[in-house]
């Protein structure tokens, strides 16, 4: 009986020992309060999609891709930039192919449905792309929304599903249209004047 109630005590000394102390663990940082700070005229976005993937309804093609971009806030909300282009296709009964483009491109930052920590925005790009394998250059174009979520001051994760459209330069290609879905983040670095 003595060692049920040694052993009790000591239990429940340890575990009252341990609620006395008040450790203070370092969580992760989720968001940041940044209003239109990385948004404003003048400042820099770099990054883009890590990972994209899409389906093509005419092709029954299976796409993923990694999309670098860059762009410059020429008002407060709406960046213009340059977005390149590289991934892999998988089509069923034909050879795989590796995947080029390049496309400049226009996003809108939203004012409405936006809060402190996020924006919803729009993009628009129009470019050209091509294949490995063939020497065809397509016309390429997309459409897409999607959600920038402040991490940090000056990083943002983004989610963005979309529309895109291809049709080779020949007059017998047929279009290619599909639509997609991507994760990645920006880094949005402040412009001379908004330091």
């Amino acid at each position: 009986m003595k060692r049920v109630f040694l052993f009790s005590a000591l239990v429940l000394g340890s575990f009252f020992g341990l609620k006395a102390q008040n450790v203070d663990v370092n969580k992760p940082q989720l968001s940041e309060d940044v209003g239109l700070t990385p948004i404003k005229k003048g400042n820099w976005m770099v990054g883009g999609s890590l990972g994209s993937m899409g389906y093509s309804f005419e092709g029954k093609s299976f796409n993923i891709n990694v999309n670098p971009q860059a762009g410059y806030f020429v008002s407060d909300g709406v960046a213009i930039g340059l977005s390149l282009k590289g991934g892999y296709q998988s089509e069923k009964d034909k050879k795989d192919l590796w995947t080029y483009g390049i496309a400049p491109f226009v996003r809108y930052f939203f004012p409405e449905g936006s809060s402190s920590t996020g924006r919803f925005f729009g993009q628009g790009k129009v470019g050209i792309a091509g294949a490995s394998g063939g020497s065809d250059v397509t016309f390429a174009a997309g459409l897409g929304l999607g959600y920038a979520h402040f991490i940090t001051r000056s990083v943002a994760l983004e989610a963005m599903v979309g529309y895109d459209y291809s049709k080779a330069a020949t007059a017998s290609a047929s279009a290619q249209n599909g639509l997609g879905f991507s994760l990645g983040f920006q880094i949005y670095l402040p412009g001379q004047g908004n330091k």
